[in-house]
Parts: C-alpha cells; structure tokens; sequence
C-alpha cells in the first residue's frame, strides 16, 4: 500500500487514493461470572457488528448482562443507539469512554 511522508517524517497509508477500505476488525469475547455475563468488546463498533451483538444478547436473556467497552477503538452513531437501547433495557455499560458516554446519553434523552 502506498504511503505519504509527512513533514515529520512519518508514514501514513494513502487510503483515499488508492481506493481501498481497510478491513473493520470487531471481537466479541463472552465469560461468564457468578452475577452474569460479561460481553468484552474490542476494535470497531458499527452497525452490523452491534446487529450481531443485539443477536447475542437476545440469547442471555435471563440474565445479567455486562458489556465492556475498554477495547472498543471506535463506534459510529448506530452503535450509539444500540448501546442506549440496550443499557435503558437493564444491560449495564462498563469502561465506556466519555465521549461515547455522552452520545449515550443524548440518545437516551432524545428517546
């Protein structure tokens, strides 16, 4: 992949240019805990991997369920909503970066 040296000297992939879209990465890791299970997120929060998310939520449906963002490098305003969504249903947001936190919130307000 090409890359532009900046006047710094560092190297940053020309993305636009070439026309490529670098690979969104997303995990899901579940454990469970005495008091309920612990979704811990990490990467890229969009759309379609909270799609998947809410699809696995609806399975833990009996119990307590914790998502853990402190891995979580991005989300886009899809992500928010579900997030909103799923924390006014009883779900609880743990690590969650203030910025996202206060997207939360607007939505909640807005809802």
């Amino acid at each position: 992949m090409p890359h532009d040296i900046n006047d710094f000297g560092l190297a940053f992939p020309l993305l636009a240019s070439v026309g490529a879209r670098m690979p969104l990465t997303y995990r899901i890791n579940r454990a469970t805990q005495a008091d309920g299970i612990v979704f811990a997120l990490s990467g890229v929060l969009d759309a379609e991997h909270a799609t998947r998310l809410e699809e696995l939520l609806a399975t833990e449906a009996a119990a307590r369920v914790v998502l853990d963002l402190k891995d979580v490098t991005l989300v886009d305003r899809a992500a928010v909503r579900f997030l909103a969504l799923v924390e006014g249903a009883g779900a609880e947001v743990v690590n969650c970066p203030e910025y996202v936190r206060s997207w939360i919130k607007a939505e909640q307000d807005g809802l």
